[in-house]
């Protein structure tokens, strides 16, 4: 069956870094877009960036340009969100979504990312 797979979340300080994994197995990850959401309490689901499935296009929400870096290891099936500079508005648990061309996407557990001192 299809899994992503989130890790590297946890507890960090304001200004400090953390790198997320999007671990993909069941689908070939190569064929689809890979996005980042995340929801703080009380929030909507955000987009926080997304890139295509070679990697050619990449675009972040604008609470997040300049500070996150989303890149892909298509031979790994696996998804990566470098996080750098975080502030504690960017608490939230992180979600990876697969989305292909057409058809359903899915969509990995989510991880916590806490940023306070």
């Amino acid at each position: 069956q299809v899994q992503l797979v989130e890790s590297g979340g946890g507890l960090v300080q304001p200004g400090g870094s953390l790198r997320l994994s999007c671990a993909a197995s069941g689908i070939t990850f190569s064929k689809y877009e890979l996005r980042w959401y995340r929801q703080a309490p009380g929030k909507e689901r955000e987009l926080v960036a997304d890139i295509t499935p070679a990697g050619a296009m990449i675009n972040y929400g604008d609470s997040v340009k300049g500070r996150f870096t989303v890149s892909r290891d298509n031979l790994k099936n696996t998804g990566y969100l470098q996080m750098n500079s975080l502030k504690p508005e960017d608490t939230a648990v992180y979600y990876c979504n697969a989305q292909p061309g057409v058809g359903r996407g899915y969509w990995g557990q989510g991880t916590q990312v806490t940023v306070s001192s």
